[in-house]
């Protein structure tokens, strides 16, 4: 896909969302005006749910672009984990080789659970291991330390 139709993508999906939001508030504020405490109320969940859902999806694109910042420092440094090993047809690592290799990575963290550099390593080798959950966590743990460290 080429970056203009990502581009044109991406700005309609903003604009959607402002035009969602300007709707929502001004609905929300005929029915916050009404004095009645059901529609209050009613008016106080249509404002906080769309405040809720930017947030996670900012925090999603800091996640995202922290996890770049990380996997480019560690790539100028040489230092991301090359897969040695059987892949799948899609591309994938085998899943007993992704396994076998896991253990290298989590012995690192024990070494260094300071390093961000080894909580990074180890959240690729869950994703290689298609353990998603462990791997989100093993990178966010990655990113307080990069965070840290800057």
């Amino acid at each position: 896909m080429n970056i203009k139709v990502v581009g044109t993508f991406i700005a309609l999906m903003v604009l959607g969302s402002v035009a969602y939001a300007f709707l929502a508030i001004t609905r929300a504020w005929v029915l916050f005006t009404s004095g009645d405490v059901v529609q209050i109320a009613f008016a106080l969940s249509i404002v906080v749910i769309p405040i809720m859902g930017v947030a996670l999806i900012g925090r999603e694109l800091w996640f995202g672009w922290r996890t770049r910042q990380m996997g480019q420092q560690l790539s100028a440094e040489g230092g991301l984990p090359e897969f040695v090993g059987g892949v799948t047809p899609s591309g994938r690592p085998s899943k007993e080789d992704a396994d076998a290799a896991f253990e290298v990575f989590a012995q690192g963290v024990q070494m260094s659970p300071q390093d961000w550099r080894a909580w990074f390593r180890l959240g690729i080798a869950y994703e290689d291991a298609r353990d998603r959950k462990r791997a989100r966590a093993a990178m966010r743990q990655a990113a307080k330390l990069f965070t840290g460290s800057h």
